[in-house]
């Protein structure tokens, strides 16, 4: 089975995230991301196969010790190999930080073949759009619109969660970063 650990935005900024989502599934561009049944996230680290209740132990530990953090989502982005439309939050080296320790608390997960999400290559990301299964010209379009209805946006990172990578997304377990 596959996993991944989740970054969770406050939740005014994951209703406002949600939205965009929602704009591209209303205008009959794509749903494809809505019907993942995931929360606006950044995934922090994909891993194939976890210790669920060992995992849980160690984001309720990591929680304790880390605080919530300001999100700044300031631009859009895409992966046009997969055709993946995204806002990306702006980052800074505390953000760089909390995803490298987090990283080194499940250091005995396998991340074979997730190397996007480990240190030095992560490109943290919030997805709005999931294209590849639509036709041609959704990407384009979903990129369109978001380009044109995006604005800069800010808020809270408040907690972690362990997710199960289902169709739709299990979530499995979510902590409160501390205040």
């Amino acid at each position: 089975m596959q996993y991944a650990i989740e970054l969770y935005y406050d939740r005014k900024t994951e209703k406002e995230l949600w939205g965009l989502a929602k704009r591209i599934a209303d205008e009959k561009i794509s749903t494809k991301f809505l019907e993942w049944k995931t929360r606006p996230h950044l995934t922090l680290a994909c891993f194939n196969d976890v210790d669920e209740a060992y995992c849980t132990e160690k984001l309720k530990s990591f929680a304790q010790s880390h605080k919530v953090m300001p999100a700044y989502i300031g631009s859009v982005g895409m992966f046009n190999d997969t055709k993946t439309i995204f806002v990306s939050p702006i980052m800074n080296s505390s953000m760089y930080q909390f995803q490298r320790e987090l990283y080194a608390e499940l250091k005995e997960f396998d991340a074979t073949g997730w190397e996007w999400y480990c240190p030095e290559r992560w490109v943290p990301h919030c997805t709005i759009a999931l294209t590849r299964d639509d036709e041609s010209t959704a990407f384009y379009r979903a990129s369109d619109l978001l380009l044109r209805e995006f604005r800069k946006m800010s808020g809270e990172f408040v907690s972690i969660g362990l997710v199960k990578i289902t169709f739709p997304v299990e979530e499995i377990f979510t902590v409160d970063l501390s205040r």
